[in-house]
């Protein structure tokens, strides 16, 4: 979308598993707007701690690193650190083991929150998917969502996207990442007074996303075949 207008920003936050990569992808298309995922960002970060070797709790070195970080979203989802094509790596488990700590660190999170916010101003709004984006990155939204889902579906999704890992493990996982960032001293994943709560256990993308359509402020179903 080009600069120019008011923003219009919808901000989709929950936790792992819940759908809001999918469903904030689906969104931004049938909105016709762009889209950023912020945790790729924090996990971009976290790609890099890895791969120079700083240790994940050197608050003031990961800090430094994130700061001086070229991190670049393309439409495709291509995401390159440092010029470096990244989009696989910071899906890795060993990313995924780290990435809480690396979020949590207070410097890291408000220079990326900066560059989020920067992102939206440059596209005129967007469809923002992450954990603090309704309370933190733009907690004056025009659309505020929290997707959640059974732990039982959210492990069972995230084990299909891997046939390396159990069931079971993902479980473990996801309560570990939950309780991690729920708890975490900076910007924790909570669910805002105002945001509109979607429990996508039992829906298909193609329902939620035809449910938050209807949500949006000035979108009119008429005219719109995808919408019921």
């Amino acid at each position: 979308m080009a600069d120019g207008g008011a923003l219009l920003v919808v901000a989709i936050d929950g936790p792992a598993g819940s759908g809001k990569s999918t469903v904030a992808r689906r969104l931004a298309d049938a909105l016709e707007l762009d889209y950023l995922d912020t945790g790729a960002m924090y996990r971009a970060v976290t790609f890099a701690v890895l791969a120079r070797g700083v240790e994940p709790d050197n608050l003031e070195a990961v800090a430094e690193l994130a700061e001086a970080l070229k991190i670049e979203m393309e439409p495709d989802g291509t995401i390159l650190v440092d010029s470096v094509n990244a989009t696989t790596e910071i899906r890795s488990s060993e990313v995924s083991r780290c990435v809480s700590e690396v979020a949590n660190n207070q410097r890291v999170r408000r220079e990326l929150v900066s560059r989020q916010r920067e992102w939206t101003r440059r596209r005129g709004g967007g469809v923002l998917e992450g954990r603090d984006i309704g309370s933190v990155v733009y907690p004056d939204a025009d659309l505020k969502v929290y997707l959640t889902a059974s732990a039982e579906v959210r492990a069972r999704r995230r084990a299909m996207e891997s046939a390396e890992v159990s069931e079971e493990s993902v479980a473990r996982d996801l309560a570990r990442r939950d309780a991690y960032d729920s708890q975490r001293q900076n910007d924790p994943l909570r669910q805002t007074d105002d945001a509109i709560i979607v429990d996508t256990s039992d829906m298909t993308i193609d329902e939620v996303v035809t449910h938050l359509v209807t949500l949006v402020p000035g979108r009119s179903d008429e005219g719109n075949p995808s919408v019921r």
